[in-house]
């Protein structure tokens, strides 16, 4: 008995297929057998043919194969190779250079693009959110895809732009399946946001999600109870006012609670026009 041919899927079954993947947010293909990226692989190289050499040469050692992958750094180093890396970094396109050039974070391995920032590296208001997600890791923007036009229409109400302020994420890259980073990888980062901050030097810092508040504010409360309060923040030229606020993606989830944003940010609107006055 003859097995039976195999069919290539038609164009209707492979456009369902698509449809399936993007119902179920599936947006990553990997390969059938895991792959520990963490640990050195050696090129594979075919089998050297043993010949017998003249008496006349002298025999060389072959050079050892290096391995393709680096092996993996403990975590104190990669923070420490963060930090060098961090600080050598003059300007904000200096720094975006070496966070692109960066290899001490695992989320850099899945994610399909770098998202460092938007918006006026010269403003007196940096928002930072939680990591970005699907829509951010394809275009290289922070805010953009549902969340975007909500941003936009948050900082409106207060009379600001986008162009007008600075955005940034926790972290530079998407975790895969929009899962919460590590503290790992959220500590390896860090040094890379600081200085960030440090080179845009804003007066206001404002928190959007709770990664970010418990990451860059100095209190172990919930973000419902820290929301709409000044905390300090040293940005390592002068120390500046920092708050937290919801997410725009909870926004989306929870429409009430847009109340409260517009309650914290109206606490922004007030102190800056306070100083300007």
């Amino acid at each position: 008995m003859m097995a039976p041919e195999l069919q290539s899927p038609s164009p209707e079954a492979l456009a369902a297929l698509l449809d399936w993947y993007v119902a179920n947010d599936v947006d990553v293909a990997i390969e059938e057998e895991a792959v520990n990226r963490l640990v050195a692989r050696v090129a594979e190289e075919p089998a050297p043919t043993h010949r017998a050499m003249p008496a006349s040469f002298d025999a060389e050692p072959r050079p050892q194969p290096q391995p393709t992958i680096a092996t993996a750094l403990s975590p104190e180093a990669e923070v420490l190779a963060a930090r060098e890396a961090a600080a050598g970094a003059a300007t904000l396109d200096a720094l975006k250079d070496a966070l692109a050039r960066f290899e001490g974070c695992a989320l850099k391995t899945t994610a399909k693009s770098l998202v460092f920032s938007q918006g006026n590296p010269t403003a007196r208001v940096m928002l930072v959110g939680d990591p970005p997600g699907r829509d951010e890791d394809l275009q290289g923007e922070p805010f953009v895809g549902q969340t975007g036009p909500l941003v936009d229409r948050m900082l409106a109400a207060i009379g600001l732009s986008r162009a007008e302020v600075y955005l940034a994420n926790i972290v530079p890259w998407r975790p895969p399946g929009n899962r919460t980073p590590t503290p790992q990888e959220t500590a390896t980062c860090r040094p890379f946001l600081d200085r960030q901050i440090e080179l845009v030097d804003p007066d206001y810092l404002v928190c959007l999600g709770p990664m970010a508040a418990k990451e860059l504010l100095p209190t172990t409360e919930g973000l419902l109870r820290m929301r709409g309060q000044w905390f300090p923040y040293d940005t390592g030229k002068r120390q500046i006012q920092a708050m937290a606020t919801l997410h725009p993606s909870y926004l989306l989830l929870q429409p009430l609670q847009k109340r409260l944003v517009w309650r914290d940010l109206l606490v922004l609107r007030t102190a800056m026009d306070a100083k300007t006055a």
